[in-house]
């Protein structure tokens, strides 16, 4: 039994039926128009019939090019469709998550490093967002931090967040060291710009005057204050879900038991462009750590 034709053959057949042109055929599949007429010629060699009457400027199919056409269009349409399934499915088999890059850095980047471990046929792209970011726009999963009153519509929290009040265990030592309440007033603090909220509910819970204290270093993003209070500058109120790896290392201590609830919380929402399964299957990952780590 011969083995099939080469599939350009049969492209080429095609395509110079629907334009009756050698030339014509070679301009829409990139070939020269020599290389068309040979693929056309050995094809009818294949064959052993004529599938094309030439004249000096145009073409006509003979009669077994009429019958050969339309099979082969079904056929070429059948092997069209399959590709772009495939290249679709291969497109699909990757989950855009886009996240507040403290949060990514601190907790999620160990969360999807451990979820590809179990779904290696998964590609994660993993964008870290500074606030408000319009590339959440485009991403199958976003995770956004919002204060309570703000909770985007369809958001789901991942857990309930508490704040921590956080400083280097050199802090606790010496003759300053901060022993009681009261002793925070005599060292820095380190604010967040847009959660000096954070501070309020901390020093109330603490039972201390925010007005007694004047010292302060400030920033825009969370993992530089974590990085401050780490070197000793100061103290720093933060959420719990940010604290997990410089506690974990001993990089910060708490130097009181107080966690009053936290006014902001991470939700997390999926587009409705998503993609079906394969975004569920991450989104539940996600969700399931969370329920794990903010227990």
């Amino acid at each position: 039994m011969k083995p099939p034709p080469p599939l350009n053959y049969i492209r080429s057949f095609e395509s110079s039926a629907r334009h009756l042109s050698f030339t014509a055929a070679a301009n829409e599949l990139g070939y020269t128009q020599a290389a068309v007429s040979t693929h056309v010629r050995a094809l009818e060699h294949y064959i052993g019939r004529q599938l094309f009457i030439r004249y000096p400027r145009s073409l006509k199919l003979t009669e077994m090019g009429e019958a050969f056409l339309p099979t082969l269009r079904q056929a070429l349409d059948q092997i069209d469709q399959a590709t772009e399934a495939i290249v679709t499915s291969s497109r699909n088999r990757t989950v855009v998550v886009s996240c507040p890059m403290s949060l990514a850095e601190n907790w999620l980047a160990g969360c999807m490093a451990a979820f590809r471990k179990k779904h290696p046929e998964i590609e994660i792209v993993l964008h870290g967002t500074i606030w408000e970011d319009i590339s959440e726009q485009i991403a199958d999963i976003t995770i956004s931090t919002r204060r309570f009153d703000d909770r985007p519509p369809a958001g789901i929290p991942l857990w309930n967040d508490e704040l921590l009040l956080l400083c280097a265990p050199s802090l606790l030592e010496g003759e300053h060291a901060v022993k009681a309440p009261a002793d925070i007033l005599k060292v820095d603090w380190i604010f967040v710009h847009g959660r000096q909220e954070y501070w309020q509910v901390v020093a109330t819970a603490l039972g201390v005057d925010m007005d007694d204290h004047d010292k302060g270093l400030s920033t825009n993003a969370s993992n530089i204050a974590l990085e401050l209070a780490a070197m000793g500058a100061g103290l720093v109120a933060t959420q719990r879900s940010l604290a997990h790896a410089y506690l974990r290392r001993g990089l910060l201590v708490e130097p009181f038991p107080v966690r009053p609830p936290s006014p902001w919380n991470y939700y997390l929402t999926e587009s409705q462009l998503s993609k079906g399964n394969i975004a569920r299957i991450v989104r539940e990952w996600i969700l399931s750590r969370a329920r794990e780590d903010g227990a």
